[in-house]
């Protein structure tokens, strides 16, 4: 199971002939959420099958199901899902992607990829990360307006205070302890030898700047999702002393993150995250409306697929849940319209959302509720 990253992706988009399968389908983390999730990637084999048939004999479609098949008998991969799951697989290639956000259930059969569900994710102006930091160690997650996951640190990078300074620990008789308040309430105190709280202060700021440069380094740089820091107010306002990450928010919130349940931690998380979300939104169907009155725009899809054949969109939005069956025919982007029964036909948005792509320009995928435009597509021209 690998979880996704912006990494993945310019492999994936470089399948563009032979027989490309994708399986999309929501799953379950928990017991006995997780117990159909077998069933309903059954039942969708079913219907990839039928669809292979049309194009393909017997002998070859068992071929090109047979790791699938394999997989949906590893009960050692069922027990450890998340919210949605992507397969994807040619005769050569087979990706098992896992998305802490559910999604819709869906076979495509086509001479690429159907990549839309997984550049939804990557694109949305959702997604966030959090540090979640105390004095002794730090976490961090990557999280929506619905469930945060954490994320696995490198094996090589220090996880605590004591791996981060080692030798260099100015106070080495003091320790960092969670001592238990009311409930899982919990508080990190020093105790030691002697008042040295000067000398721990220092080894505070020096371990919160070895965070600050490692989760810039190592995600923020990276990813350019926002950062919301979980720390106390006193932490909080340290951290951001010692911080140069662009992505850190001005707000965050101010707990303990050891202290609270994942759950909560979603929820102060989205608070603080929505109104970033929505401005973000609210510039983008702005400049777009600008756009299309100074004839640089268009929700026109012939339009904005023949500006896109031609590298001029430089933004693309995108409506997450619509889908126009159809192909781009040509270099110049002509398109044909079609239905996705038909083992060559795709998504026509999710196709140009891959070509404004590869052309160097930047696609994000909206909402229904917050598309500037009624036809599921608003291109924002370079020229």
């Amino acid at each position: 199971m690998n979880l996704l990253t912006k990494d993945m992706m310019p492999e994936l988009l470089s399948v563009n002939e032979g027989t490309c399968i994708s399986l999309y389908m929501p799953t379950h983390r928990t017991h006995p959420d997780n117990l159909g999730d077998p069933i309903l990637f059954k039942n969708l084999l079913k219907k990839l099958k039928q669809s292979l048939l049309q194009k393909h004999s017997e002998s070859e479609v068992t071929t090109l199901l047979e790791p699938f098949v394999a997989l949906e008998s590893n009960k050692e991969f069922w027990r450890h899902t998340l919210e949605g799951l992507a397969v994807l697989g040619t005769v050569d290639m087979f990706k098992t992607i896992s998305l802490p956000v559910s999604i819709e259930e869906l076979t495509v059969v086509a001479n690429s990829f159907h990549t839309k569900p997984l550049r939804r994710y990557l694109q949305s102006v959702e997604r966030y990360n959090v540090l979640g930091l105390n004095l002794h160690d730090y976490q961090i997650y990557e999280g929506n307006r619905h469930s945060l996951t954490e994320l696995e640190l490198p094996s090589d990078i220090p996880k605590n205070i004591n791996e981060a300074l080692g030798y260099d620990l100015t106070d080495k008789h003091t320790t960092v302890a969670s001592y238990g308040g009311v409930g899982n309430q919990t508080s990190d105190m020093h105790h030691g030898q002697g008042g040295k709280s000067d000398e721990a202060d220092i080894d505070t700021e020096k371990f919160f700047r070895f965070v600050a440069k490692t989760i810039n380094d190592n995600y923020s740089s990276a990813s350019g999702l926002p950062l919301i820091l979980a720390a106390l107010p006193e932490h909080q306002n340290l951290f951001h002393k010692v911080s140069n990450n662009l992505s850190l928010l001005p707000n965050g919130i101010n707990v303990n993150p050891k202290s609270i349940e994942l759950d909560e931690l979603v929820k102060g998380a989205w608070g603080v995250m929505e109104p970033y979300y929505n401005n973000t939104i609210d510039k983008i169907c702005d400049d777009y409306h600008q756009a299309k009155s100074q004839g640089t725009g268009s929700d026109n899809i012939s339009e904005v697929a023949t500006a896109a054949a031609a590298g001029k969109v430089d933004t693309l939005l995108i409506e997450a849940a619509l889908q126009i069956p159809g192909m781009i025919i040509n270099d110049a982007g002509s398109i044909e319209k079609g239905d996705l029964a038909n083992p060559e036909v795709d998504d026509l948005l999710d196709d140009l959302g891959e070509l404004v792509t590869k052309m160097g320009g930047k696609v994000m995928i909206i909402p229904h509720e917050k598309m500037p435009t009624k036809t599921g597509i608003a291109g924002l021209f370079r020229y």
